[in-house]
């Protein structure tokens, strides 16, 4: 797949749900994760992120206008050891169980569906980071409806060895504009990841998400020989 650029691709939707972007840095030194939220609702854009140890967690805004909170209250990243896992909802914490019990990224989700906000059913997004010996790895995975079906659950996973410097793989839940809305397909997109550091990747991805709906941004980099890591959080709430 061709690589595009970040603001080529967040610019060529104006809703793109929930995203996770994972890749490497054009050094070759650092691991690089961003996460995102927007939303249309009240109840989705009533929230912010917040630092959680070295993890992340979401927050209501205004507790008052918080409605229902099942969806939207979560831990969208979580670190087991030498790994950082990354979602778009509560399966950080069974990815984060499973590993812990020896079990494997893509086992850890066979327990997990898509969510269950009928007629969307929003796809379940992760992704996962390892790192060992100076170098990385990473996997994506996406539990999504069978085109609208809740009676079938259609898993995809995808995973990347010694991936190439200078570029980030991104998925996101939704395709598109449409009633309802219709969810992510095919391979996650190549994004190029440019030279610069952590606060001016953290701006760029903030400031090409529509302004409209952008809700909150994560941005992480980890040093591959270290292990140390920079983190940035943006909320459009203040």
């Amino acid at each position: 797949m061709k690589p595009v650029t970040i603001e080529q691709e967040l610019n060529a939707l104006a809703y793109h749900g929930r995203g996770i972007l994972i890749g490497k840095s054009a050094d070759g030194k650092r691991a690089v994760a961003a996460y995102f939220i927007m939303g249309r609702s009240e109840n989705s854009r009533n929230r912010v992120f917040v630092a959680d140890g070295d993890g992340l967690r979401t927050k209501a805004f205004d507790e008052s206008k918080m409605k229902d909170p099942h969806l939207i209250i979560y831990s969208p990243v979580r670190v087991l050891g030498n790994k950082t896992i990354v979602t778009n909802g509560d399966q950080t914490d069974t990815i984060y169980e499973g590993m812990d019990r020896q079990m494997t990224f893509e086992q850890s989700l066979r327990s997990r569906e898509f969510e269950d906000d009928a007629p969307i059913y929003t796809p379940r997004i992760s992704g996962i980071i390892h790192l060992e010996g100076g170098g990385m790895n990473f996997a994506l995975s996406i539990l999504k409806s069978a085109d609208g079906d809740p009676s079938s659950c259609e898993r995809f996973s995808f995973a990347y060895s010694n991936p190439p410097a200078g570029f980030g793989k991104f998925i996101h839940t939704y395709a598109g504009s449409g009633d309802p809305l219709p969810s992510f397909s095919g391979e996650p997109k190549n994004l190029i990841l440019p030279d610069m550091d952590i606060d001016g990747l953290t701006d760029l991805i903030w400031t090409n998400l529509n302004e409209d709906n952008k809700v909150s941004l994560f941005v992480r980099y980890i040093e591959m020989e270290s292990g140390k890591a920079e983190t940035r959080i943006v909320n459009k709430n203040q």
